[in-house]
């Protein structure tokens, strides 16, 4: 490519291509972008509502009793402002576009992404189902990576496009361990050589990025339920011992996981996620999924909790773990919205969006320092809309 005098349009549209090819989770989760918020006399605030799928229960029989649709949602706030400033001069815009990207665009945007997809593994890593080999104390092999996917299933999650974010070492550890099986003579090449796991690898489509999560389980050691039938999204319970913190799986004695369609037991208990951090001598714990015993719309579970029934950490307390995820790209949203143009003090702007990603880039006088300023913005929020739809697959540090 010829150098020519780059434009800040050119610059930007740059800018955000980087961003959606930089980071692999960020590239696999579902992208939502809304032009409303910058138009001056039409902003729609700074939160989104996000309808979910309605449920409906089956009657038998001739005579029917009429349902209500009570449609769920979930809320996604965009109002998270990340920027990099960048220096560069009219030397550094005579150059060609790909030089200026390697050499100025693509440091200042994966920093960039890797602040972003931070924040989206933080919430991520909350999903709600959680599997392990021998409780986190050993390294996920095949028979683990299968069972996420068992997981996903019971969850009717859509088969196609499962995506898994792997933590490095533990990818390291998953191809050492998958290399003996009988896989396809071109995978076990295509390992051997990259050291890699590859698409269509046990149901799922392998990435491997340094941003998954470590999670510390809290301390807790006793607890349970306080008072019977307890239904929704908070569990009542008698002054529990040690911490749970946002994350930590549990399960409640006698409360068994359904297949949400039909109503019947797996046979196993439904996990729940800890959405907040719980102390010790707390009387209640919220969780995810809610308690919604069958038969009814939504319903998550074969009854709701006996009273004293006892509650269970799934990973051991105080346990560390690598939180690697396997996930439908639906179960995670990632939103960006366009940000006004300023006008007074600025000498060029741009924006721009691409795939699903707004930015903004605008060049400024500062009169103090007689310098030339260069911001890259991004307006975002970020949600996990099914946590049911993804897994954490524990690995030990």
């Amino acid at each position: 490519m010829s150098n020519s005098l780059l434009t800040l349009n050119m610059i930007t549209n740059e800018a955000v291509r980087l961003f959606t090819q930089t980071n692999a989770f960020l590239r696999s989760v579902n992208r939502q972008y809304d032009d409303q918020f910058a138009r001056s006399g039409a902003k729609i605030g700074n939160t989104l509502r996000i309808r979910l799928p309605n449920d409906y229960v089956v009657n038998t029989g001739p005579a029917i009793t009429p349902q209500g649709t009570n449609e769920q949602n979930t809320t996604l706030t965009v109002a998270t402002q990340a920027n990099v400033p960048v220096s560069f001069g009219t030397a550094e815009k005579t150059l060609s576009l790909d030089d200026f990207s390697e050499r100025i665009l693509a440091p200042a945007v994966n920093r960039l992404a890797a602040y972003v997809a931070n924040d989206l593994m933080n919430v991520a890593a909350s999903a709600c189902n959680i599997v392990s080999k021998t409780s986190a104390t050993a390294s996920p092999d095949a028979g683990t990576w299968l069972q996420a996917g068992a997981v996903l299933d019971q969850n009717l999650a859509p088969k196609m496009d499962r995506k898994i974010i792997l933590d490095p070492l533990t990818q390291a550890r998953t191809v050492q361990s998958l290399a003996g099986l009988f896989n396809p003579q071109r995978k076990i090449s295509d390992q051997y050589e990259t050291g890699l796991l590859t698409t269509d690898t046990l149901g799922f489509d392998w990435m491997s990025d340094q941003t998954t999560q470590i999670h510390t389980v809290g301390t807790f050691s006793a607890g349970t339920v306080n008072g019977a039938n307890q239904t929704g999204n908070t569990l009542t319970v008698n002054a529990i011992t040690g911490t749970l913190n946002k994350g930590d799986v549990i399960t409640i004695a006698g409360v068994n996981a359904i297949n949400r369609l039909t109503g019947q037991t797996y046979g196993t208990l439904q996990q729940f996620v800890v959405t907040a951090n719980v102390l010790s001598g707390a009387t209640s714990i919220p969780i995810y999924p809610a308690i919604v015993p069958a038969p009814a719309a939504f319903n998550t579970v074969t009854a709701s909790p006996a009273n004293s029934a006892a509650i269970s950490l799934v990973i051991p307390a105080s346990t560390q773990y690598r939180q690697n995820l396997a996930y439908y790209p639906e179960a995670f949203t990632l939103a960006t919205a366009d940000l006004e143009m300023p006008t007074a003090g600025v000498v060029e702007s741009a924006r721009a969006e691409f795939d699903g990603v707004a930015m903004r880039m605008i060049t400024g006088y500062d009169v103090m320092s007689d310098n030339l300023i260069t911001r890259l913005d991004l307006l975002y929020g970020y949600a996990t809309i099914r946590p049911e739809w993804a897994c954490v697959v524990a690995d030990v540090l």
